[in-house]
This record gives C-alpha cells, structure tokens and sequence, in this order.
C-alpha cells in the first residue's frame, strides 16, 4: 500500500491535452517535495498509470474529450484497491459540475487561473486528504447551503442541460427515460425555482447562476 503522506508527494496527471500535460508537469515536478510519476488523458490510461504507479494525488480535468469524464474517471479511481486523492483541476466552476465531482470521490477542486502557490498548497492538502476548494467554488456551495429558497435538484439540473441544448418536450423525456408528464412536471418545478415562466428564462437564468455551463 502506498504510504500517504510520507515523505514527496506522487502525483498522476490526467488531462486529454498533451500541451497542458507538459505545462503542468514543468509547473509541479520537484515542487516542495511533488513528484509528477505519470499523465493520462483518458478512463484506460488513468487507470493503467494509477494501478502501476500507486499515486497520493491525481490531478483530474473533467473534460477528457470522447468517452467518459473526468468525473467518472474520478469515481473509477476512487473504487481501486489503495485509491489516490483527487484534486480536480479545470476551468468548470458551476454548481453542477462541483457537485458532481464530490459526490464522485473528489477530494478538492480548483480552477485552472489559480495562483501556482495555491496549486502546490492544494496537491499537499489532498495528499493528506483535506478538502480543497477554490473560494469562488467554497462560496458558491455556501451560498447554495445557506439558501432560504428551494435549491434545483440533480435530476433538475440534467434537464436545464438537456434544455440548454434546444431539446422539445418529446425528446427531452426519451433523453430522460421518463413520461411527457413528468417532463412538464420538471419544467413547472424548475420555473418556480429559478423565477421564471420560460424554457428560455431558465436556461439563461441557470447560466447566469452557474448552475450549468453555457451550452449546456
């Protein structure tokens, strides 16, 4: 078993662009005691690398190109035997993208324009497996706790993206695996939630709360 938090920290990077790859290995390699001991860029070869090479830390994206994400890779990773921490590193900070990532595994997540010394800081507390968390993401889930209102359910947030992407009615509920009914009865749930009467109003105002990405 690897021993976390003994002496450097082994980190595995999984990220589906080379250039960024070879960025953030010359930024963290022999940083304070951080070892970049393998990269990834997809669900396979984060899982061959990590297996082989018994990391403390995998710095994830979650867009990983075709094929699963990098929160189902980061919940692959977490149910190996001997399991790294996940620090998700990427430039998604809506509500649902951070959810999901927790709820998969994840340690911490930061975004990309972070300050170096606060990457380093953050791969060290993860190793140990303190929650880091970008204060534009800690302040979004606070506010989100803190809410006197009705906050949007998963399932709500998976139909604001399907909205996002122009669906009707008909296909939203074969997306969705669920009646026309229950699709309308979403859609009621979610105007009340978000303020508005519109698919349209929804859409731009869960982008506008970054609740999903624009796009869906």
């Amino acid at each position: 078993m690897a021993d976390r938090g003994a002496g450097g920290v082994r980190v595995v990077l999984v990220d589906d662009h080379p250039v960024v790859r070879a960025g953030l290995r010359a930024l963290v390699d022999g940083q304070g005691g951080i070892e970049v001991v393998g990269e990834a860029h997809d669900l396979a070869s984060a899982q061959r690398v990590v297996t082989a090479e018994r990391p403390d830390v995998v710095l994830m994206d979650l867009n990983l190109g075709e094929g699963p994400g990098g929160v189902e890779v980061t919940a692959r990773l977490r149910a190996l035997p001997d399991a790294p921490n996940v620090l998700v590193l990427t430039t998604y900070d809506t509500e649902a993208d951070v959810l999901r990532a927790l709820d998969a595994g994840a340690v911490g997540y930061l975004l990309k324009d972070a300050p170096a010394e606060q990457l380093f800081a953050g791969i060290r507390a993860t190793a140990r497996g303190e929650t880091v968390l970008a204060p534009s993401v800690a302040a979004r889930l606070v506010r989100r706790a803190a809410s006197p209102g009705p906050v949007v359910t998963e399932r709500e947030v998976e139909v604001l993206e399907l909205l996002a992407t122009g669906l009707g009615n008909r296909e939203l509920a074969r997306e969705l695996l669920v009646s026309e009914a229950t699709v309308k009865s979403h859609l009621a749930h979610i105007y009340t939630k978000l303020g508005v009467d519109t698919r349209a109003g929804a859409v731009a105002a869960a982008i506008e709360r970054r609740i999903i990405r624009p796009g869906g």
